[in-house]
């Protein structure tokens, strides 16, 4: 009996032991697991690489207890990562924060479904509202609050063209759309392609297309497509259309097995003179060691000048993540000056606010900087800020026909159709 007692009291010790020690264990995975934070994105090549990179080391820095996990999926404008980020927001794992163009994109599908927290308390707690233009605070804003923190602003209506080509043939940049089509007649007579065009996949054309809505519809009335106060079916959008098949005229053969960097290359390498693309174009021009306003210049889209068509990356807040306050510090380090001027100079993009170092960019990035304080701003169609990813893809689809057909009557029609579904 004194045998069985005694056996009984040992295991009993070796049982509260293992206890503890499991204890200890699983408490020191729970503090490591605390001290987390996974930013997802798709930033994996190039200046959008560095640039995170030097966000993450900016973080670090602050809170060096949390470890950083950089989760990434590679796939131009974030199309693979886009259906990862799905399968995992709707399978209840979501990342810390991850990446998504302002506007429609991040609200209609986001949102709107309740899987993200307000971020207001960024901005309020630390008074940046007013850091950020009116207009990018309504981007950004669905019901009066803020769900998403703008790490940079891109330009998507800039025309890129080659200078030598420009000076040989005795030619000025176009500014008006009618500039355009005598420039590049010109260009055609001398036997040089005069618009350089990537759209193996559709969204470059779907780009082109919005700043010819931009040029024949003004800002306000762009705006309207997207809130049914302009129709798809009116004299100035068919009119808009019908001045974009036009420019399909006057673009490379081999468009359809060109990315948009590859369109941006045509250029650089006299092959076209000239491409409209958003100024990532800028970033890459760079990387080949191309000199601004030397080798290649840029203006605003032929039509558009004093328009300022934005789209922006930004990080948000999703319900239930494993670590908010390490989020909430994440967003907070993006929103701030040092966190801006940290990235934009090396992803090759302006920051969102108004107030940053402009001794730290260089003359193209100081250029749209002054343009985005003046100029009339407004969101971009193809990179997820005018309209919901359901409504993109409709327009999307009937733009690689109409690309092909060039029928305005009838994709008239079938905008105004997808619109009248997406509104109703």
């Amino acid at each position: 009996m004194r045998t069985t007692t005694r056996f009984v009291g040992v295991l009993t010790l070796i049982l509260l032991l293992s206890a503890t020690m499991l204890y200890a264990g699983g408490s020191k995975e729970q503090e490591k697991a605390s001290n987390e934070l996974e930013i997802f994105s798709w930033w994996t090549a190039g200046g959008e690489a560095e640039g995170l990179q030097a966000l993450i080391d900016l973080y670090s820095e602050k809170y060096p207890d949390v470890e950083v996990i950089n989760a990434t999926v590679a796939g131009g404008a974030g199309t693979n990562a886009k259906a990862v980020l799905a399968t995992r927001m709707q399978g209840g794992n979501p990342p810390d924060s991850f990446q998504v163009h302002a506007g429609r994109e991040l609200i209609d599908t986001w949102v709107v479904s309740d899987f993200m927290e307000p971020v207001t308390f960024v901005l309020k707690d630390n008074g940046w509202m007013d850091a950020f233009p009116k207009e990018v605070i309504d981007i950004i804003s669905y019901e009066g609050e803020v769900y998403s923190i703008p790490v940079n602003v891109h330009r998507s209506n800039v025309m890129w063209y080659n200078i030598e080509i420009f000076e040989k043939n005795g030619l000025k940049p176009p500014v008006t759309v009618g500039d355009f089509f005598e420039v590049a007649e010109a260009l055609k007579a001398a036997g040089v392609t005069p618009l350089a065009l990537g759209d193996t996949n559709v969204w470059p054309a779907t780009h082109l297309m919005a700043s010819a809505l931009v040029a024949g519809l003004g800002p306000e009335g762009y705006k309207g497509l997207w809130t049914g106060e302009t129709r798809w079916d009116s004299k100035e959008t068919r009119t808009a259309l019908a001045r974009f098949a036009d420019m399909l005229e006057y673009v490379n053969d081999d468009h359809s097995a060109l990315t948009n960097i590859d369109a941006a290359g045509y250029v650089a390498d006299g092959k076209a003179a000239m491409t409209v693309m958003g100024d990532w174009v800028h970033g890459y021009y760079l990387s080949r060691g191309l000199k601004p306003n030397v080798d290649y210049g840029y203006a605003p889209t032929p039509g558009t000048n004093g328009v300022f068509i934005m789209l922006s990356d930004s990080f948000g807040l999703p319900k239930g993540v494993p670590h908010p306050e390490n989020v909430k510090r994440w967003l907070e380090v993006l929103a701030s000056v040092e966190g801006q001027d940290a990235f934009n100079p090396i992803k090759g993009s302006i920051p969102a606010r108004t107030d940053t170092d402009r001794s730290l960019y260089d003359v193209y990035l100081l250029s749209a900087m002054k343009d985005f304080e003046s100029n009339a701003i407004v969101p971009s169609l193809a990179h997820g800020s005018a309209a919901s990813e359901s409504w993109l893809t409709a327009i999307n689809d009937i733009v690689n026909v109409f690309v092909t057909e060039r029928d305005v009557d009838a994709t008239v029609r079938q905008f105004q159709r997808a619109a009248d579904e997406e509104l109703k």
